[in-house]
C-alpha cells in the first residue's frame, strides 16, 4: 500500500518532492527517486515529464540534490533557523535552469495553441525548475505559516496545517503516536 500524500503535497510539489523519501521505524527508508528510472516515472505521473521520456543518473542526482536543499530549506522554516546561501544558490540554480514559459505556436488545424518546447537534454531542468518556482511562491507566500514537519518519529515528511491542531502527515503516524502514548499509559499504570 502506498503511503498517502500528506496535506500540501498534492497541491506544492515542492513539498511532494521533500516527501519523496521516506523513513519508518526501525531505520528503514523508501527512496521514490531511487534509480533513473523511478526518479523518471515519479516525474512522469505528476506531469514533469512526458510519455517515453528518459532520465540518467546525473539527472536523477540533480533531482536529488534540489529535494536536499528544498528539505533544507523547508527545515530552517519550520524551525527557526537561517537558510544555508548555497542552499539558496541551488533552489536558484534550479529556478533558472530552464524557461518554464509555455511558446506560441500555430497549427493548420489546431490554430494558437501554446506548449512547452524542451530539448531532451534540458527535461530535468525544465522539471527542476516548475518545482523550484513552487517552492519559492511557497516559501515567499501566504501559506509559509501553515509549513510544518510531522510530529510522528521518525516521520520527516512536511505537510501544510490543514488546521492549527493538525501534527502528523497522515493518519498513519496519528494512529502510530496515538499507539504509543496509550501503550506508555498501560505500562507506567502496570508499573506504578
Amino acid at each position: 500500500m502506498p503511503f498517502p500524500r500528506s496535506p500540501g503535497a498534492r497541491e506544492h510539489i515542492s513539498i511532494d518532492l521533500v516527501n519523496s523519501v521516506l523513513e519508518f521505524p526501525g531505520g528503514k527508508t523508501s527512496d521514490a527517486l531511487e534509480t533513473p528510472e523511478a526518479a523518471t516515472a515519479w516525474l512522469i505521473e505528476r506531469g514533469l515529464l512526458g510519455e517515453g521520456a528518459v532520465l540518467r543518473s546525473y539527472c536523477r542526482n540533480r533531482l536529488v540534490g534540489l529535494r536536499r536543499d528544498l528539505r533544507d530549506a523547508f527545515t530552517a522554516v519550520v524551525s527557526g533557523t537561517i537558510v544555508d546561501p548555497r542552499v539558496l544558490d541551488g533552489i536558484n540554480a534550479a529556478l533558472t535552469a530552464a524557461p518554464h514559459i509555455s511558446t506560441l505556436h500555430f497549427g493548420r488545424e489546431e490554430g494558437f495553441f501554446r506548449s512547452l518546447e524542451h530539448p531532451t537534454t534540458r527535461l530535468v531542468e525544465h522539471a527542476m525548475s516548475v518545482i523550484a518556482e513552487d517552492a519559492a511562491a511557497l516559501l515567499s507566500g501566504g501559506e509559509i505559516g501553515l509549513l510544518a514537519r510531522c510530529e510522528a518519529e521518525p516521520c520527516t515528511r512536511f505537510l501544510l496545517r490543514t488546521h492549527g491542531r493538525r501534527q502528523w502527515c497522515s493518519t498513519r503516524c496519528g494512529d502510530r503516536v496515538r499507539a504509543a502514548r496509550a501503550y506508555a499509559r498501560k505500562r507506567k499504570a502496570a508499573d506504578g
